[in-house]
């Protein structure tokens, strides 16, 4: 198996992408809005992927956040709202808030299983600031540290008792930056103590089965290289200070955060210490560059990629299974702010 989670090109698999998958033994997938048609569609797909891996625990991925990140649409599938409509609940009744958030992760985690999906990237634990970037702002549960763990927390176990796997993410955390990493490097020059308010949240939720990095600098840690790319970041702070450690994930290497080749990146995610290299678009030369710069998944690291798939799929606890019931449940505890 490879250190790997790659996209795919369309709404099925094409046969250069099921002979290159079959070789290559990716650790899972990640789909996105091209990848998805309708319940039947998606859940072939899903079904194909497990079919190619023999595996049914496969770790298929998807950004199912609410707002403006949201794979699947309606009106095939219901509009979940994003993380600042719970902090304003919150704002007026925690309780409310915490169990807004609780339910709206089931809800989700219902809709992803019928499907086949068994992972959720969410949630996001980015403590937002006065200048964060609008790409983390608008997606943000918070500018408190408390009240992010705590909604944080309702989605991871929200998701878990519908079935699915959260992902925290963006270790150590994006919150203090001010250019999006999707388009620039973002650069942070908080000092120790500044930075133990966005680690806040990671801690409070180090137990959590999986985690994705983040492109940015943190001076004070590694005026060089982004958390991703940084051993220091990842050993010292990711699996130290915070604690973490479940499967750690890369935010998708192709963000012009990073420079260099795509096998370049992959290499020096894993040989900085992540566990899996995150490569969402589905360009088959990247892929198979990705494919032979990355040996085998190391042995740790499948065992925590085994440890985090434990159970998904399986709904627990005494939660309600009526997605109407969730959605309608949620709505109520919004409306109150």
């Amino acid at each position: 198996m490879k250190p790997v989670i790659f996209g795919l090109s369309g709404p099925s698999l094409t046969a250069d992408e099921r002979a290159f998958f079959r070789e290559a033994a990716p650790a899972g997938y990640i789909l996105f809005k091209r990848n998805v048609e309708n319940r039947a569609q998606l859940r072939a797909l899903t079904d194909a992927l497990r079919a190619l891996a023999g595996r049914d625990d496969l770790a298929i991925l998807i950004d199912q956040e609410g707002g403006r990140v949201a794979r699947m649409q309606p009106p095939e599938w219901p509009a979940f709202p994003a993380g600042p409509a719970f902090d304003k609940l919150y704002d007026i009744a925690p309780v409310s808030g915490i169990e807004a958030a609780r339910a709206n992760a089931r809800a989700i985690a219902l809709t992803l299983a019928e499907v086949g999906i068994t992972v959720d990237c969410l949630p996001l634990l980015d403590v937002a600031h006065p200048d964060t970037t609008e790409a983390i702002a608008c997606r943000a549960l918070g500018h408190e540290p408390m009240r992010v763990a705590a909604m944080g927390r309702a989605t991871l176990e929200g998701l878990r008792d519908g079935g699915v796997v959260g992902v925290v993410k963006h270790m150590p955390g994006h919150g203090r930056a001010r250019v999006d990493s999707h388009y620039d490097l973002p650069v942070v020059e908080a000092s120790e103590e500044e930075l133990e308010i966005d680690l806040a949240p990671f801690r409070s939720l180090a137990w959590a089965p999986m985690a994705m990095t983040s492109h940015i600098i943190y001076k004070t840690w590694d005026a060089e290289r982004p958390a991703t790319l940084s051993p220091i970041v990842i050993d010292e702070v990711i699996r130290g200070r915070i604690g973490f450690d479940g499967l750690l994930m890369t935010d998708d290497i192709d963000m012009k955060a990073l420079s260099g080749s795509a096998g370049d990146k992959a290499a020096a995610a894993i040989a900085a210490g992540c566990d899996v290299v995150l490569d969402c678009w589905a360009r088959m030369d990247e892929m198979v560059e990705i494919a032979e710069r990355l040996g085998e998944m190391p042995d740790r690291s499948r065992a925590r990629l085994d440890a985090a798939m434990h159970g998904a799929g399986t709904r627990r606890g005494d939660g309600v299974d009526d997605l109407e019931a969730l959605i309608a449940q949620r709505d109520a505890l919004l409306a109150l702010a």
